[in-house]
């Protein structure tokens, strides 16, 4: 009785160490929705507000539209574009910001910004290159 106890003991340690348990898959989906329509581009950190004229250079555009930034970023992996932090709200900006959805002022071209003087490198997804 005392070989039947002791086998019965091994073969169910043979099978809790052999038996795998089936790994969880981890699913995490953000739903982070439409990029705002806003006509010199939106910062690139949350909120996500409408940028001033001024803050983005003319290589955040093309053909006229924005590429991005944050999670709608649409720019190549290595891509570093200046910005003019002087009108970012996290750096003391406190001019006017267009609205979502505004429509940009014909005289605002977004290719050739009037005296544009970036201070900053970007890489579109919210941090600071070079």
């Amino acid at each position: 009785m005392r070989a039947f106890s002791f086998l019965a003991l091994a073969a169910v340690a043979a099978i809790s160490f052999t038996a795998n348990p089936q790994k969880a898959q981890a699913q995490v989906a953000i739903e982070i929705g439409a990029a705002p329509v806003c006509p010199y581009g939106y910062y690139d950190t949350a909120p996500y507000g409408c940028a001033a004229y001024g803050y983005y250079g003319p290589q955040w555009f093309t053909g006229g539209i924005f590429i991005g930034a944050g999670p709608w970023f649409h720019g190549s992996e290595n891509f570093q574009g200046r910005v003019n932090n002087r009108f970012h709200p996290e750096h003391g900006y406190k001019g006017p910001l267009p609205q979502r959805g505004e429509k940009a002022e014909p005289r605002n071209r977004v290719d050739k910004v009037a005296h544009f003087k970036g201070n900053e490198m970007r890489d579109g997804r919210g941090h600071v290159r070079g």
